[in-house]
């Protein structure tokens, strides 16, 4: 065998070789058929002669491997994108209760995770990711009566005590509960000033804290959400664009640009607004997102420095 045969037998080999463990290439004329490659190489050396073919064939064999390298990172940052259950349908492993005393009004059946309000209090159970930036969120709810709810986003503390927490909430609620709370945002600000967000609008808050509201085209109503029944539930996070959909349609979005007292990130808390209701909740899936926030905007994890 002549060392440039030599050359590129090591190539195909080393070309081959991972692409039958990824089995991307297991349809291309090179896997396995090393036929195939020889006819190649003798076809180029009769149009080209030897040299310029070793060359080509170099050439050609190290394009392939940069796309396969390409493709194999693309897979693997697309894996990374995906949705991941944040709720095992068995156990509340990963959540906690927020007051700690309203542990007892979160259990779990039939693979839902089930709130009854047991006191006159905001009652939440959180999810352990207290860093959260840019996500989606998708889960079921049902609520079997009458009841106030929602999922609250980028919960931080609220060091005046006036809640248990600052964030964002997509408000839920039992259809005729009202577009202020069925498919509105809800601002749970310690210090800011909170404007309405009901179902159907978009809302900007510009750099001063100001509001600028329009209307959505063909949001969400009243009678695309099933009564006493499960309905589904999207949330996207992205930098300081949020939106919130039910049952696939748009129910109200914001865009929050103040310069003072805007929430870049914090926790996902199920919430439970007034004593004796039910909700219900469960498929609750997390995708997390490329951060858009400006570096100095992300956190820090806990024993390291900016």
């Amino acid at each position: 065998m002549r060392p440039s045969e030599t050359v590129l037998e090591l190539m195909y080999d080393g070309l081959s070789r991972p692409s039958r463990a990824s089995n991307r290439w297991e349809s291309t004329a090179l896997e396995g058929h090393r036929t195939g490659y020889v006819a190649f190489q003798n076809t180029l050396s009769v149009m080209f002669g030897e040299q310029t073919t070793t060359m080509a064939m170099a050439v050609f064999f190290a394009l392939l491997i940069v796309v396969a390298s390409s493709v194999s990172a693309e897979e693997s940052e697309s894996r990374n994108d995906e949705f991941v259950s944040i709720f095992d349908g068995e156990s509340l492993d990963g959540w906690h209760a927020v007051p700690k005393e309203s542990a007892s009004d979160w259990t779990v059946r039939d693979r839902a995770i089930v709130g009854r309000g047991s006191a006159d209090r905001l009652a939440y159970l959180v999810w352990k990711d207290e860093h959260l930036t840019d996500f989606e969120l998708e889960l079921r709810y049902r609520l079997p009566g009458n009841g106030n709810t929602g999922v609250e986003i980028r919960c931080q503390h609220d060091v005046t005590g006036k809640r248990p927490f600052e964030g964002y909430h997509a408000d839920l609620g039992h259809v005729g509960i009202g577009p202020q709370i069925l498919g509105a945002w809800d601002f749970h600000f310690a210090k800011r000033k909170e404007y309405p967000c009901p179902r159907g609008t978009r809302l900007v808050i510009d750099e001063d804290g100001k509001p600028q509201s329009s209307t959505i085209r063909e949001a969400l109503t009243a009678e695309d959400v099933r009564p006493h029944a499960w309905n589904h539930v999207r949330v996207v996070a992205r930098g300081n664009h949020f939106q919130f959909f039910i049952n696939g349609k748009l129910a109200s979005e914001f865009t929050d640009n103040a310069q003072h007292g805007r929430l870049d990130q914090g926790a996902i808390g199920l919430q439970i607004h007034d004593k004796g209701m039910q909700v219900e909740f469960k498929d609750l899936r997390l995708k997390r997102l490329a951060s858009v926030l400006r570096p100095e905007q992300r956190p820090v994890s806990p024993g390291r420095s900016s």
